[in-house]
């Protein structure tokens, strides 16, 4: 039943798992991470308008959720140390620097329904806004370490983002005349860089700043990033078939700009070379009608399922990265995330 679940648009509206947890098995856990939230972005309110501070309250803050569940599965229950509570502010400021770095790069007008920093207040300011919940972030991690087991964990957040960032630069150093195999090669590369990694440092961090052994962090990591993929893969195809009012970023972005996403190179080599669709994405003039026409087509394709399958199978792979932890609450719930992040209704 798992493998033969129907493709983003055609199944029937799945609760969300990620609001039950965090106000009921997390509960403390997560008021304790709204306080230092609000502590930690005192010093940035002066710079930051309503729409850029609602982007901490809004979006599914699955980062900082996975961060916390993984913890627990080492830690138990108990209050969790201080630290991992920083750990997880920290990991969704980074996160949130992202979203705005990737409005920036796409030119996006709207970012969760909302206008996106660069349309508000210019690029210039997006940039600076963006860098300091960079900067803030890495000084998250920082003040929460009190180990040299924790120093090593700031390197890895430091790596975290320059690979986040060489995702960014790989995202856009495309050559539009490539085969297929080749970018699709390309894609699971960048989307690696640009998305798994920072699903992966969410479930790493949790364990390490919890107290869990290195090969525990290291297993949870691998989990974290088979979700990542799946999440990226599913948000490619919501690009293909979900309303901007849904969605909070106008449709069609991707192929409009150019960007090859999974669906799209799955179905470019069943369209072929000629067809509008392949022509638009390699960078072909077009208008508002052509485009939709276009998406119209993608959706229709094999690719299309293909790629939800694709999404699917990273999801059950994550879960076996799970099976060697002892059963409790806490694996359960990051079961359910793994597969909710496919099973989500558009």
């Amino acid at each position: 039943m798992l493998l033969s679940a129907p493709p983003p648009g055609r199944q029937p509206a799945e609760p969300d798992p990620v609001s039950r947890l965090s106000t009921e098995l997390l509960a403390e856990d997560w008021d304790r991470y709204g306080e230092v939230l609000d502590t930690t972005l005192a010093p940035q309110r002066g710079y930051l308008t309503d729409n850029e501070l609602a982007l901490y309250r809004g979006g599914k803050r699955l980062r900082p959720l996975m961060l916390l569940l993984s913890a627990r599965l080492v830690h138990g229950p108990g209050p969790l140390p201080e630290k991992v509570i920083n750990g997880a502010v920290s990991l969704e400021m980074l996160h949130v620097a992202t979203l705005i770095h990737d409005d920036i790069v796409d030119s996006s007008p709207l970012r969760r329904t909302l206008p996106s920093v660069n349309a508000a207040r210019g690029t210039g300011t997006a940039v600076l806004v963006g860098d300091m919940q960079f900067v803030q972030a890495i000084r998250g991690f920082v003040d929460a370490i009190d180990a040299q087991r924790d120093i090593d964990l700031v390197k890895a957040v430091l790596d975290t983002a320059f690979r986040i960032c060489c995702g960014e630069l790989d995202e856009l150093r495309v050559d539009p005349g490539w085969d297929t195999e080749a970018l699709l090669k390309h894609y699971w590369e960048t989307i690696e860089r640009k998305t798994a990694v920072l699903f992966g440092l969410a479930c790493e961090s949790g364990i390490a700043l919890a107290g869990g052994r290195s090969a525990d962090s290291r297993r949870i990591g691998f989990h974290g990033r088979r979700v990542g993929r799946a999440f990226q893969v599913m948000d490619d195809l919501f690009d293909l078939a979900q309303e901007a009012s849904a969605s909070g970023k106008p449709r069609g972005i991707d192929l409009s700009r150019g960007r090859f996403s999974l669906p799209l190179i799955h179905a470019m080599a069943e369209l072929g070379p000629d067809h509008p669709a392949t022509r638009i994405a390699r960078g072909a003039p077009h208008d508002a009608a052509e485009l939709h026409s276009a998406m119209r087509a993608v959706r229709a394709t094999t690719g299309f399922s293909r790629s939800y399958a694709d999404a699917r199978a990273q999801a059950l792979d994550a879960l076996e990265y799970l099976s060697p932890f002892p059963p409790s609450p806490y694996r359960d719930a990051l079961s359910e995330i793994a597969l909710h992040v496919v099973d989500r209704a558009p």
